[in-house]
């Protein structure tokens, strides 16, 4: 009896790391994402300022793909929604331009968690026009 317990007890342990492996691997994709876009955005800024020339951050949302210098890949567990200037987004690529004076076009890039029980919550990186500053804010569902 105790070894049925015991199997028993196993079984359904085993049954539920397949979702328990999903559920973290989906949250250690969502903060990569938004700790390696946020480093991008501040490297484009940080390049303009030393460069004196403009450096550009892209989203290329149909594409699931985001960078500055290099195109890191959007992992299918976020989804991305962009606000920019019109003049910066073309064919579904959203720019923020970083100026060597020290702004910025401006925009604001969310990133969303795409499913389970945080699905909806996510972070907004937002650059201000003015002064090219990177500020994150959490986004509730």
């Amino acid at each position: 009896m105790e070894l049925l317990v015991v199997v028993a007890i196993g079984s359904l342990l085993m049954a539920m790391t397949p979702l328990a492996y999903q559920r973290i691997n989906a949250s250690a994709e969502y903060r990569s994402t938004v700790r390696t876009m946020r480093t991008e955005m501040r490297a484009a800024r940080e390049a303009a300022l030393q460069t004196h020339m403009p450096q550009r951050f892209q989203v290329d949302v149909p594409g699931r793909r985001f960078g500055a210098q290099n195109w890191h890949p959007l992992p299918d567990s976020v989804q991305v929604h962009t606000t920019v200037a019109d003049v910066e987004m073309r064919e579904g690529v959203a720019s923020i331009l970083f100026l060597p004076q020290g702004g910025a076009t401006g925009g604001s890039v969310e990133i969303v968690r795409a499913a389970g029980a945080s699905q909806g919550m996510g972070t907004r990186l937002r650059v201000d026009w003015l002064t090219g500053q990177i500020t994150q804010e959490s986004l509730l569902p």
